[in-house]
């Protein structure tokens, strides 16, 4: 990767970076000549979501440019997103159910596009929703993603942010479609009441399916994304 730290550091200035620890990275850079950003992303791990993320382009997935790997360590260049997130939103005012059905309506979408290809996300929460400044709604951050892999009866590694997670991330089974579902449920309660449904449940029209998609049990969840977007 020497090519593309040369081209960072000669035809790029860092314009700030979100992360810098011993784990992960992740620092937007501008182009000096373009005035265009780009996030450069960090990390140890497998490249095999982002080569596949890489292959499509669709309006609420950030797009990736580049994935390169060297000594097990991974450095992605993807699109820089120009918005605020649903997390800072939050910090303003809670949504309504029209606002809450507009954005995960898209982020169905975006399950959607994820799911055919055997990607699941593990990690939607506030930070991860980002609105940019057209009022597009994008999906963001796969470093905690996976690729299903039939017959498997667990994951590999226990991953996901805690409240969010279905209990099947905790190891009792295999994340996988169903278990963004679980997510999308939380963020909706979230987005509605700024609580966990665990500590205070929408009483709207949508409290029936925040209900359905945080079941305990995968197999009583809404079974696709396109599925929970129909009943909104």
């Amino acid at each position: 990767m020497v090519w593309l730290d040369d081209v960072l550091k000669t035809e790029y200035s860092v314009f700030k970076v979100l992360k810098n620890t011993d784990e992960k990275s992740i620092v937007v850079y501008r182009n000096n000549t373009l005035a265009k950003c780009i996030v450069c992303r960090r990390f140890r791990g497998t490249t095999e979501v982002y080569e596949k993320l890489q292959r499509i382009k669709t309006e609420n997935l950030p797009e990736v440019y580049n994935v390169s790997k060297e000594d097990n360590k991974i450095t992605i260049l993807e699109e820089y997103i120009d918005g605020i997130t649903v997390g800072e939103v939050l910090q303003s005012g809670l949504y309504n159910e029209n606002g809450v059905k507009k954005v995960v309506g898209s982020l169905c979408d975006a399950l959607y596009i994820l799911h055919s290809m055997g990607i699941v996300h593990r990690d939607i929460k506030p930070e991860n929703v980002m609105i940019t400044n057209s009022g597009v709604v994008k999906l963001i951050d796969f470093d905690a993603a996976r690729v299903f892999k039939n017959g498997k009866s667990a994951d590999t590694a226990i991953i996901g942010t805690v409240g969010y997670a279905a209990p099947e991330q905790l190891g009792f089974a295999q994340s996988d479609e169903r278990t963004d579902i679980y997510a999308l449920g939380v963020l909706m309660n979230v987005m509605l009441t700024g609580e966990h449904p665990g500590k205070q449940i929408h009483k709207g029209r949508y409290k029936k399916i925040i209900e359905k998609a945080i079941n305990m049990n995968p197999a009583k969840r809404f079974q696709s994304a396109l599925e929970l977007k129909k009943y909104l």
